[in-house]
């Protein structure tokens, strides 16, 4: 059973999430402040992070820039702002996804079945393929390594960490190379749910993915911007 904390301050929701999410068979905790979340998280073995933005104690920004790169299970965000800057924050500090009060639950549940979806077929990859090395899932690129099964990206010897949303992203561009792909294409294609209109989450993505892999990320070489269309990774 699928273990998620639910970090909200305002206890209706809160209780909403909890509730929906229970029936759809999840074990949920509720914390109400971000005081020790990192901790929990740490230690308590969930598998997915229902964070809200605004929290007394300490704020979910602060908590997903410490938790990003030390462990990794899908971040959904929660936040009552509507500025397109508090959505680009968050995201660009690790964070999988967002969804904005008020919110339909069914909503909800529908992200996070998705988003367990793949942080589930990323593992069970990662661990029956190991560290193996063949010519089957093997990309290159310069000095860089994309290992396709097993869920591993390498800038020579060195491994490079990607949250599995981005290494969704870089796989699937990197096994359709110098193809241009629009945003709405990439959103529908790596979340699987529809496209709403919102380029942020491709964006962001596209820029922390290209901050780890790129020598300038000012001015990429691999993931090219083409202006009008989406974006092609060059091979």
């Amino acid at each position: 059973m699928p273990k998620i904390l639910i970090v909200e301050d305002d206890e209706e929701i809160a209780i909403l999430e909890k509730d929906y999410l229970e029936t759809c068979g999840y074990e949920v905790i509720v914390k109400n402040n971000g005081e020790s979340v990192p901790e929990m998280l740490f230690t308590g073995g969930y598998d997915l992070l229902i964070l809200d933005l605004m929290l007394p104690g300490r704020s979910g920004y602060d908590i997903c820039r410490e938790i990003r790169d030390k462990i990794d299970i899908p971040i959904l965000m929660v936040t009552a702002k509507t500025e397109s800057i508090d959505k680009i924050r968050g995201l660009g500090l690790g964070a999988d996804d967002y969804i904005s009060k008020p919110f339909d639950p069914a909503e909800l549940v529908a992200r996070v079945k998705s988003h367990l979806k793949q942080y589930e077929r990323l593992t069970a990859h990662a661990a029956s393929d190991g560290n193996a090395e063949d010519t089957e899932n093997v990309i290159q690129i310069g000095n860089l390594r994309i290992l396709a099964k097993s869920w591993k990206v390498y800038r020579g010897n060195e491994e490079i960490k990607f949250p599995h949303r981005e290494f969704e992203l870089l796989k699937f561009l990197a096994m359709n190379p110098n193809m241009v792909f629009s945003k709405e294409y990439l959103f529908e294609t790596i979340w699987k749910y529809d496209y709403v209109g919102d380029s942020a989450t491709v964006t962001v993505h596209i820029n922390r993915i290209r901050e780890k892999i790129e020598e300038d990320s000012k001015n990429p070489l691999i993931i090219e911007t083409v202006w009008g269309a989406g974006y092609r990774l060059n091979l």
